[in-house]
């Protein structure tokens, strides 16, 4: 298996793993969080899916799918491309209020799917490019994307085990 396809299979879990947490939960439930101060299903798969948008489409060299489109105003937010969850407090948890379940699971897919269409067009030299030189030693781009999937992998994970506790 090549790099590319590495990387498009672990990416290529984020959608199931998503849908997993969000199909027939009430738009409540999922925007309930499992106990006082913890996030909420709605705000770990919107956190994942910003996530992927803002530090994959940085390495990619795009803009973000979240400040160009539809999706901040589905989630009443606004569209501030440094907004990907980090550091929020339990009021800004609170504050992710997609329209319906659907725009969960539609984001998340939407930002998916442009990651791993560029994914696909990787070498394995690619991943030794540096990405960030704020670091020592500074972060390759094959580092940056094996953390990027393990942000979202834990975070979706966490919305599962929260569903989980909805009692499905």
């Amino acid at each position: 298996m090549d790099a590319a396809a590495l990387l498009v299979e672990v990416y290529g879990r984020l959608p199931h793993l998503a849908h997993e947490a969000v199909d027939g939960a009430s738009l409540d439930e999922l925007t309930t969080p499992p106990a006082t101060g913890a996030n909420t299903i709605a705000w770990l798969v919107w956190h994942s899916a910003r996530v992927l948008d803002d530090h994959v489409g940085d390495v990619m060299g795009t803009e973000q799918l979240w400040s160009e489109g539809i999706w901040p105003a589905r989630y009443g937010l606004e569209p501030d491309p440094s907004d990907t969850g980090y550091g929020h407090t339990a009021a800004q948890v609170l504050a992710v209020r997609p329209a319906s379940p659907a725009d969960l699971t539609g984001y998340l897919d939407e930002v998916q799917a442009h990651s791993v269409a560029w994914l696909t067009t990787l070498t394995a030299g690619d991943l030794d490019r540096i990405v960030d030189t704020r670091w020592d030693p500074p972060v390759t781009l094959g580092v940056r994307l094996v953390s990027v999937a393990d942000d979202c992998l834990q975070h979706l994970g966490q919305a599962a085990y929260a569903r989980g506790l909805l009692g499905r």
